[in-house]
């Protein structure tokens, strides 16, 4: 594994040095079905991003498997999810593409059927390649009527085709990579496959490959499908604002720290979209200046997630080996036996709830920026779905900081909760060094974020005539800068300066009643205000049983669930249907060969009928 974070990392300074110096290497894109690789600068921006977040993850991989007898076997799936996740990025046929993509989501289902093998893991297996296999239709479906358009690589040949074409390539597009992006109401895949995948797999699946499903999403919207009408960037500001606020609140309902941070990944995918929708509706009326500035937000946040949610799901699969579990009630007091893994998770907290001066921070405040001028722009529905956006914005970063202060207070802080918690010991180095580093950089991508602002905003303006942009004015002094970095230095020498002088440790009051675990919060009592003001929304249910003896209460248990609506409401009446379709469509299986024989000429005599009458 060391040998394959090597590689990648080659790769993704490759990428890097074509992004920066504006070069191409066989960046055409074909409309035939020769194999064609080659990259420009936004394929270089995301092998960058994949090299930045997935390598310390291949090296973490080398210590978390060294004792798993599956060991070999995951470490060739790795390498060949890494490499069908390269080949997506740098594919410049649809031939190539859709080969790399189709590996890219077999791979990972394979890797969680390797790794674990019960009855849970098969199903969520399962659930993963039904839901990115259907929706995959409309990414080939897409890229198809492209080519047989030729508009791959050209915007304006599919312009010629008219709009009722142009609306059916970018309905199917934003179906196809969104669902294997994790958009609402199309993610029920990843919170059932992200826990259950190894931790490494998990940090690329979460990092980068929902990434990859953006970087296709990014080629049909912006520089396939012409210039984009209105409606476009309304609808994708509209996904985006219903991933962010749906992903941040179904995580902060969630007891299972894996399954947390996957609807974190939904939540961050939106902000993401809120960006490119912005850009969308800039590019629509005319302001390219801003429509590259919003456009380099939803990069320069693509970059900030993968590397922070890489971070935390390292971090995951580190407690997860450590305490034996990750379910947050029964967590506690990990920072102070596992302090170089506490710390980074705490560093990847921040960055991932969007606190200062951390790299989550610098894109959200950027997007922010964005939504506040589109709300200035002529045109009602451009400016109210600015201002809604970005009210939905501030409210998906408020619920964000609150479900970190419950996931670091429950995790790292505070009494062990269990035998377990309480003797678990740091990881070994190999496992350590990789979180560490990727902390290192959500500090470094936070502190100087306007390093990289002008050449993301140049990759919006490629293809385009906002080439060249000059972004100081709109941005001076909008983003952290080195006085931040100041700031952060001073606070390190005082924390560091205070290291050794701490109290003497007291019992915790309890008013007045024995310190127990039973006394302590939880999850669900530590958001229960929110889900008392959302009960509307959230729909939970309670159950509250109450043990008397002699009319006295000696106990009672409450418990409570919120169910995940989109299961209930619209995934659950979809399989109901499929399922009873399949049911009459297994009678054409009559096992006769007479029978099939006859399907088969009426399928012969079908299609020349259509031929004669020339539809074919």
């Amino acid at each position: 594994m060391s040998l394959q974070a090597a590689g990648l990392a080659a790769i993704g300074a490759g990428g890097a040095w074509v992004m920066l110096v504006d070069g191409a290497t066989g960046a055409s894109f074909s409309n035939g079905t020769h194999v064609h690789f080659g990259v420009d600068p936004l394929s270089g921006f995301f092998l960058a991003a994949l090299a930045l977040s997935a390598a310390p993850a291949l090296v973490y991989a080398r210590g978390s498997l060294a004792e798993n007898h599956s060991a070999p076997a995951l470490a060739a799936l790795t390498a060949a999810f890494v490499a069908a996740l390269v080949g997506v990025i740098t594919a410049r046929d649809v031939t190539s593409f859709l080969a790399c993509w189709e590996l890219m989501t077999l791979v990972p289902a394979a890797a969680m059927l390797t790794y674990r093998r019960e009855a849970e893991v098969r199903r969520s297996a399962y659930v993963y390649v039904a839901f990115t296999h259907a929706g995959g239709v409309g990414v080939w479906l897409s890229l198809l009527v492209l080519a047989n358009a030729g508009a791959i690589g050209n915007g304006h040949a599919l312009a010629a085709k008219g709009s009722g074409t142009q609306a059916l390539v970018t309905l199917a597009a934003l179906i196809g990579f969104g669902t294997k992006a994790g958009l609402m109401p199309l993610h029920g895949w990843l919170p059932r496959a992200h826990p259950v995948a190894p931790a490494h797999v998990s940090a690329v699946m979460s990092g980068m490959m929902i990434k990859v499903a953006l970087y296709g999403l990014i080629r049909v919207l912006f520089q396939w499908s012409g210039a984009p009408p209105l409606w476009l960037g309304l609808l994708v500001l509209a996904v985006g604002m219903l991933s962010a606020l749906g992903g941040v609140l179904y995580a902060l309902m969630q007891h299972e720290l894996k399954r947390l941070l996957a609807f974190h990944s939904i939540e961050n995918v939106g902000i993401i979209m809120l960006g490119l929708g912005a850009a969308l509706l800039f590019r629509q009326a005319g302001d390219p200046l801003w429509a590259g500035i919003a456009f380099a937000a939803a990069l320069l946040h693509t970059l900030n997630h993968a590397v922070f949610k890489s971070l935390l799901f390292l971090g995951a699969g580190s407690f997860e080996r450590a305490a034996h579990g990750l379910d947050l009630d029964q967590m506690g007091g990990l920072l102070r036996r596992m302090p170089w893994t506490g710390g980074a998770f705490l560093i990847g907290s921040m960055a991932i709830a969007g606190l200062p001066p951390l790299n989550g921070f610098a894109s959200e405040w950027l997007t922010l920026q964005a939504l506040l001028h589109l709300s200035q722009e002529s045109g009602t529905a451009t400016v109210v779905a600015g201002a809604l956006a970005m009210a939905g914005l501030a409210a998906t970063a408020a619920l964000a900081v609150y479900c970190f202060v419950k996931v670091t207070g429950l995790v790292l802080l505070g009494q062990p909760r269990r035998r377990a918690c309480a003797e678990a010991v740091e990881v070994a180095a190999g496992m350590r060094w990789p979180v560490a580093f990727l902390a290192a950089t959500c500090v470094a991508l936070g502190v100087l974020p306007a390093l990289l602002v002008p050449t993301l905003a140049g990759i919006a303006g490629a293809p385009h005539s906002s080439a060249g942009l000059s972004l100081t004015p709109p941005l001076s002094g909008s983003l952290p800068g080195p006085a931040l970095l100041i700031v952060l230095v001073a606070l390190t020498a005082a924390l560091a300066a205070l290291r050794g002088r701490s109290a003497e440790p007291e019992p915790a009051w309890a008013c007045g009643q024995r310190d127990a675990p039973e006394l302590r919060w939880t999850s669900a009592g530590f958001t229960k205000p929110l889900r008392i003001a959302l009960d509307a929304v959230l729909r939970p249910t309670r159950e509250v049983t109450v043990e008397r003896s002699g009319g006295v209460v000696q106990r009672v248990e409450h418990r409570a669930h919120v169910p995940h609506l989109f299961d209930t409401a619209l995934y659950a009446p979809v399989v109901a249907v499929g399922l009873r379709l399949a049911s009459h469509a297994r009678r054409l299986q009559s096992g006769s060969l007479q029978t099939y024989m006859m399907y088969l000429l009426g399928l012969v005599l079908g299609l020349l009928a259509l031929a004669r009458l020339g539809v074919l």
